[in-house]
């Protein structure tokens, strides 16, 4: 049925002369995200098409919906022009798409001025060609439910139905490297996804509290960040599994409740600007949705990054919970996320938490703690896993806390 898989770029005009770069990132990501299939890649200045050598074209389009920085793709097929010929081919498409009464109309780009019918022409005449063995088909030429593109190219005549719509964004990796605060909620993960769709490449952190916590809320996240992989642009993220039960115990200790989570926040901005310089990630990214919750308010927000310069990027700071829930069905993340399993941001939160916190007061608090060295312990005892798409890890059941199971089951990357 169909001879190619046509890929067009996202929007990159607004790149001027660094648009190169841009397409030999996103064709360095198709061919590595379609690695094994038995394909033939032709990258073009504009399109890139996918010879598909009998291949099923659905299991390749799956793939290529994980990558950023495609505008659309469709399934197409190859011929001369020939009027007779387009619209047998055409006929062949619709009657294995389209199985219902639908509104239709053909959209043609006459891109080889060789031919002497313009795109207005070529689509009336293949119009009647068409509509007379199509019986489930109406032309409606400004709603349509469907259509019919055909594009005339030097080379060849392609046509295809519809577009099938790409992520878009710019190519993962583009922008720079960054660091996901990454719990086991909703929030953070969609985050996550966003800051790679501009083109960020992402490593992830936790905090982990084992024993405090169970270790299946660290199961929880390695399973979000092997989904995250998927968008990469090497399909592998690294995640820093930070032990925090000992900051953990002395806040839960000696600060009062309602600062609890502001205290132990600006603990986590500290650690994690000292892991991201280690790891040269510029930005560190959160998924903060602003007053969403009561940590989350403004006064809240400043407060707690203020102990750190480095920037932090808050790609949920205007999104409302059904739209954030949205995303994380898209990218399959929101079963994981509701696995009922705390970390430790939400195991103990307070009943009253405090809503306008103020950096004072905050300073105030921590005056009163040795935490220094305990800071430094969290540092240099974070273990590093490299999370690939292809591969599964399972941590359940092989012990109570992240370093005996690491040491016993897994070598630090």
């Amino acid at each position: 049925m169909y001879d190619y898989i046509m890929l067009k770029y996202g929007d990159l005009i607004l790149k001027g002369k660094n648009q190169h770069i841009f397409r030999r990132n996103i064709n360095n990501q198709i061919a590595h995200k379609l690695y094994g299939f038995d394909i033939d890649i032709i990258f073009q200045h504009d399109l890139v098409f996918i010879q598909l050598n009998h291949e099923d074209p659905d299991q390749i389009i799956e793939k290529l919906d994980y990558i950023s920085g495609l505008s659309s793709y469709s399934k197409v097929k190859a011929c001369d022009f020939d009027l007779e010929t387009i619209a047998k081919h055409a006929l062949d498409i619709i009657n294995e798409e389209i199985n219902e009464q639908t509104t239709f109309k053909i959209e043609t780009k006459r891109a080889d001025k060789r031919i002497p019918l313009t795109s207005l022409e070529i689509s009336n005449k293949l119009s009647k060609l068409i509509l007379r063995q199509a019986n489930l088909l109406k032309v409606d030429v400004h709603h349509p439910e469907k259509t019919l593109y055909v594009e005339v190219r030097t080379d060849k005549t392609y046509i295809y139905l519809d577009k099938i719509p790409g992520l878009g964004g710019f190519p993962t990796s583009i922008g720079g490297r960054a660091l996901l605060m990454l719990s086991g909620g909703i929030d953070s993960p969609v985050a996550g996804y966003l800051a790679m769709n501009t083109g960020l490449e992402i490593e992830c952190i936790h905090f982990e509290s084992t024993p405090l916590t169970p270790i299946e809320s660290v199961q929880k996240v390695i399973d979000l960040t092997k989904k995250l992989s998927k968008y990469s642009s090497g399909s592998k993220i690294k995640l820093h599994l930070v032990p925090f039960r000992e900051i953990h115990e002395l806040l839960l200790k000696e600060v009062e409740e309602p600062y609890l989570i502001t205290i132990m926040r600006r603990m986590m901005y500290r650690i994690a600007e000292k892991i991201a310089k280690a790891n040269n990630d510029k930005v560190i990214i959160s998924g903060d949705s602003i007053g969403q919750v009561a940590s989350q308010t403004i006064e809240s927000l400043i407060a707690v990054q203020a102990p750190i310069s480095t920037l932090i990027i808050r790609p949920l700071s205007t999104y409302d919970k059904s739209h954030i829930i949205k995303i994380a069905r898209k990218i399959n993340t929101l079963e994981i996320s509701n696995k009922p399993f705390s970390d430790c941001c939400t195991v103990y939160v307070p009943k009253n938490p405090v809503i306008k916190p103020s950096i004072q007061r905050s300073e105030l608090i921590e005056s009163a703690l040795d935490y220094d060295s305990l800071l430094k312990d969290a540092v240099k005892n974070t273990r590093s896993m490299m999370i690939k798409d292809r591969e599964n890890y399972n941590i359940i059941d092989k012990g109570f806390t992240v370093g005996e199971i690491l040491d016993e089951n897994f070598n630090d990357q």
